[in-house]
């Protein structure tokens, strides 16, 4: 079982190193490319929203085929997003640029399954631990995805970053090697029933699960696709940028090796709280000052409050399907945090542009006090069930 899991981890990481590094390059290329500056994370947005739209179609593959043929599915997409966005820098084209987030966006729809996998793979004792282990792969991702992008950005002068896309397209490559030795449970019988979505949505535990992973997705987005132009308007260079993304992923990743311990032994919303928390002590920092200090420590504080809300609400969703149901609810709940992230991602540059990044770090509590009170909600229910 854990020799699966850490299958599981590896994919999990190549697939994810992509993402990072695109993280780093996505906001420069568009605000070189696009006329019109407020468009400069559209790209980002384009690949969010083709993230929420391959959430029901990945669970009608992994329903019907099962859970590799899907994860190969998605990391050819992953690769044809690559190439796409290679070709658009070698043109000099926005519009082909963009349109090389939709396959990347695809691709990373269908691998934010491997933490469902995990789940799947592992006992129910081992679960927490699992799911967290598997999206550690980001710490991995987050040393490769950057160190790529400063070690290749200038390979094919006079195209910057056209060699980085060139080596990412090669990750999806490996992944799918890794995913020939992976043990993955079967489709789930054709006769299997359950509750329709409509019934699994109007669920207490998948409404709280649902706004938290939005919650922690959304405002996480939100502030760590325009930092990079930020930083830029600071009179930072690329590689100061793509150290601050990394030290972002790092946080985002890194607490997964005792996120699942720390809600086995004080449960799982006391650590959404915290997390909560330190996503707010980010904004406080983003507002204080713009050095390179202050972008570090707060992207830093930002990952790791969204790996405590984020893990927690993966954990809360596992309690809200029967076994039968697992598929539709996932789909159903990668829909809706995804959507989330298209909009905070159309959203980023829009606000950052037009009213500047303090206005862009507010927005974000507004968000936490929505997570907050939908925790207290279900708090609450259970409290009045377990008197009753």
């Amino acid at each position: 079982m854990k020799r699966q899991v850490w299958l599981l981890f590896c994919c999990q990481a190549l697939m994810q190193a992509a993402t990072v590094g695109q993280a780093v390059m996505a906001a420069l290329i568009g605000h070189s490319l696009a006329e019109d500056k407020s468009l400069s994370t559209l790209p980002v947005a384009i690949q969010m929203t083709a993230t929420m739209a391959a959430s029901i179609p990945a669970g009608m593959v992994f329903a019907r085929l099962g859970r590799r043929p899907g994860f190969i599915l998605g990391a050819l997409g992953a690769m044809a997003g690559s190439l796409t966005f290679a070709a658009g820098v070698w043109m000099g084209d926005f519009v082909l640029y963009c349109l090389g987030a939709v396959p990347a966006g695809l691709g990373f729809g269908i691998a934010q399954h491997y933490r469902f996998a995990a789940a799947e793979v592992a006992s129910p004792g081992y679960r927490p631990r699992a799911i967290s282990l598997v999206m550690t792969g980001g710490i991995l991702a987050a040393s490769l995805g950057p160190e790529l992008v400063k070690a290749t950005r200038d390979s094919l002068p006079p195209y910057l970053f056209l060699g980085t896309y060139l080596v990412l397209a090669c990750l999806p490559v490996l992944c799918i090697a890794l995913l020939s030795q992976v043990r993955l449970p079967p489709p789930p019988p054709r006769h299997a029933s359950g509750a329709r979505v409509s019934e699994i949505i109007a669920r207490p535990a998948f409404l709280t699960a649902a706004i938290t992973g939005m919650v922690a997705y959304g405002t996480m987005n939100l502030l760590m696709t325009s930092t990079p132009v930020e930083m830029m308007l600071c009179g930072f260079g690329v590689g100061a940028s793509a150290t601050v993304i990394q030290i972002h992923a790092v946080a985002m990743y890194g607490p997964g090796f005792v996120t699942g311990r720390l809600i086995a032994r004080f449960g799982v919303r006391p650590v959404i709280v915290a997390g909560a928390a330190l996503t707010a002590l980010c904004v406080a920092i983003g507002l204080s000052g713009e050095s390179f200090a202050h972008f570090g420590l707060a992207l830093g504080l930002l990952g790791i409050g969204w790996n405590f809300m984020f893990v927690g609400a993966t954990n809360l969703l596992a309690t809200a399907h029967a076994p039968e149901e697992r598929v539709r609810a996932q789909a159903a709940n990668d829909t809706i945090v995804f959507g989330t992230v298209a909009c905070t991602a159309f959203l980023s540059g829009a606000v950052h542009a037009e009213a500047g990044w303090a206005v862009l770090n507010l927005t974000v509590l507004p968000a936490l006090i929505l997570a907050l009170g939908v925790i207290a909600w279900q708090q609450l229910r259970g409290t009045r069930a377990a008197a009753g």
